[in-house]
């Protein structure tokens, strides 16, 4: 017999709204691997203007605007923002609530970098998103997409959680998705895919986040690096 819990599946905000009390303490591996690759892919964000896609607890959106970014970060989850515009420097960041599978309510090249991290699997129509992205990036700017990998899928993981209040065991609605899917949607959103990375845990993410053991050398995180179509 497997140990594994039964997990439930939740519509997606409903899902998120729950899961915002313990979000950020949880030791969460694949937000201890995919942190530094958001921030390489960014570069220098001083003085630029960056809108954080998702958002969720203000994780990037925080750390970018004390390096110098002028951030505006949406999500849909009122629970996750109340969580992100009670830390402190929260005040140094415009917090929108948005659900991002809409038309964004920005002008069309308003952001330098435009950054949406671990969101890709809640979404239903992956070229729809990215070519709203596309739209309210500037010409040179730069678009980053950080995703749990779809071999994740692979194991039977997708994002999922322990509700504390009721101990159900529950996952936000997700949708199975292969590599092509991302990277197809990108040149349907007419966008050009400047790099694209795939990362496993290893032994040193493992020593400092101990549930990274499990998937050590498995494909844990994916992250695209994309830019408008020049003509």
């Amino acid at each position: 017999m497997s140990d594994e819990p039964l997990w439930r599946d939740v519509d997606t905000r409903v899902g998120y709204d729950r899961w915002a009390t313990t979000y950020d303490d949880e030791g969460n591996p694949l937000i201890a691997l995919e942190e530094p690759e958001a921030d390489h892919a960014l570069g220098d964000v001083a003085g630029l203007e960056l809108l954080d896609v998702g958002t969720g607890t203000g994780r990037h959106a925080l750390r970018l605007a004390a390096r110098g970014a002028h951030v505006t970060a949406i999500d849909f989850s009122e629970n996750m923002l109340a969580r992100a515009r009670a830390k402190k420097g929260a005040d140094r960041v415009r917090f929108e609530n948005h659900d991002v599978t809409q038309r964004l309510p920005y002008a069309d090249a308003s952001f330098d970098r435009v950054l949406s991290a671990l969101v890709l699997e809640h979404v239903p129509d992956v070229a729809a998103f990215l070519r709203e992205l596309g739209r309210v990036t500037r010409p040179d700017g730069r678009i980053v997409i950080t995703a749990m990998h779809p071999a994740m899928f692979l194991r039977g993981v997708s994002a999922r959680f322990r509700d504390e209040g009721t101990g159900e065991f529950l996952r936000p609605r997700s949708y199975v998705m292969q590599l092509s899917d991302y990277v197809m949607g990108a040149r349907d959103a007419d966008l050009e895919v400047v790099s694209l990375s795939e990362r496993a845990p290893d032994d040193a993410l493992a020593a400092r986040v101990p549930r990274a053991a499990k998937y050590l050398g498995w494909p844990m995180l994916f992250v695209m690096t994309l830019t408008p179509r020049r003509p």
